[in-house]
């Protein structure tokens, strides 16, 4: 071992020991600080922290993998809100299938099963053991293009090949902002609050078609997918606001059969919002279609005063959406704009991902022509406070109480 490589283990290996096994590794302890995190990570790789000196919020943006949100804060030495995976981090190791290091803010491209699939190989089972993430979406960087204080510009260009055969040659450029204060108290459409601690950002991200040919429906479409992992805690609900409406007239309020039947005591169907179970102690998915999302999501952990809330771009006059579920499919664009997903072991005995649940949100299928591009912009809010202040924030950009954030007794 040459000194060089000598004393960067040791380095590692003594900010590890600063900190004690559980809290380091074991994804239900409390978890680091922002500053923590930044310090772990940078003995692995380079953050890029986007911060705001009046107010204290910073956001962790990593180029080596893909340029995702990989937490944030609203003080640098307080709560880091974004699922970390630690272990996986520190071993330096590669995953066959993916690799969950955790982020709020991560970019996938869809779809993910189906005979369009960009996740599984032509003929292949649509099962955990043949499914893989795409390299450029899971372990290759972004190159970075311009960085402020405030915000970082990345881009990428990479080809896929879809389960029919169908080659894309496509560039992603992804834009991460750091949100003011202002900004943010605007977005959640309420007045500013005293005591309320908040942070926010949003990724601003462009799927082109480098090919000389247009994209066909026939061979298959892309989306750009973002999703955020967030740490699970026992009493955390996500929250899905929801057109009311018949289903005649908007279809099923939620699809909830993507790994199997959600239990009854895991999920509340309501008229104008779904309640889903967020601790990370059963594996299950959720998918609104455009006819019933709204272009927000949240979640609120009542253990540590936390509301979160999603927003995203969903154009009014698009409705095809790619369609993810694991099988081949009679209609592949009549799939979901937004996601949400609690992890827990995929079968008995089996290790689990993580300590996480995820909010999502797709861009529509669009066909694209040469050189034409598809665009999607998914924003991140953090606000801690007052149960009464986190219920007058909730009305606004929720549309719900935070007393129907409840499920049932089993």
């Amino acid at each position: 071992m040459n000194s060089k490589v000598k004393c960067s283990f040791v380095v590692v290996a003594l900010f590890c020991m600063s900190l004690s096994a559980d809290r380091l590794f074991g994804q239900k302890s409390a978890p680091m600080s922002f500053e923590d995190v930044v310090s772990f990570v940078n003995q692995n790789g380079r953050l890029i922290v986007l911060s705001d000196d009046s107010s204290g919020a910073s956001v962790a943006v990593w180029p080596a993998k893909q340029g995702r949100v990989l937490t944030s804060s609203d003080d640098p030495k307080g709560h880091s809100y974004g699922w970390v995976n630690y272990d996986l981090i520190a071993s330096g190791k590669l995953q066959q299938h993916f690799n969950a290091y955790g982020g709020e803010d991560r970019l996938w491209i869809g779809p993910e099963g189906g005979q369009f699939s960009v996740f599984f190989a032509a003929k292949a089972p649509f099962d955990l053991d043949h499914w893989y993430t795409p390299a450029p979406v899971d372990i290759e960087p972004f190159e970075v293009e311009r960085q402020t204080k405030t915000s970082v510009s990345l881009s990428k260009e990479f080809t896929l090949t879809n389960y029919s055969g169908t080659r894309f040659n496509v560039r992603v450029d992804r834009e991460v902002h750091l949100l003011t204060t202002e900004q943010i108290w605007s977005d959640l459409h309420v007045a500013k609050m005293p005591g309320v601690k908040l942070v926010g950002f949003e990724s601003e991200n462009r799927l082109t078609n480098l090919a000389a040919s247009s994209w066909s429906k026939s061979t298959g479409l892309l989306s750009l997918w973002v999703l955020g992992q967030f740490n699970a805690s026992p009493s955390a609900r996500i929250i899905l606001p929801i057109r009311a409406g018949s289903t005649a007239e908007l279809g099923i309020p939620v699809t909830s059969d993507y790994f199997g039947t959600v239990p009854a005591d895991r999920i509340a169907v309501k008229p104008s919002v779904i309640i889903f179970k967020a601790d990370a102690q059963y594996r299950s998915k959720l998918g609104l279609s455009p006819l019933r999302a709204k272009g927000t999501l949240g979640s609120y952990d009542p253990q540590n005063h936390l509301l979160t809330i999603v927003q995203y771009s969903q154009p009014t006059h698009e409705t095809e959406y790619v369609n993810s579920a694991w099988k081949i499919q009679q209609d592949p664009f009549n799939g979901d704009v937004a996601n949400c997903y609690n992890d827990g072991p995929p079968a008995p005995g089996k290790p689990q991902m993580g300590d996480f649940y995820e909010m999502e949100s797709s861009s529509p299928a669009k066909v694209l022509a040469s050189h034409a591009s598809v665009e999607h912009v998914h924003r991140t809010i953090h606000i801690v406070g007052t149960e009464k202040q986190l219920d007058v924030i909730a009305h606004a950009a929720l549309g719900v109480s935070l007393d129907q954030v409840q499920l049932p007794q089993p």
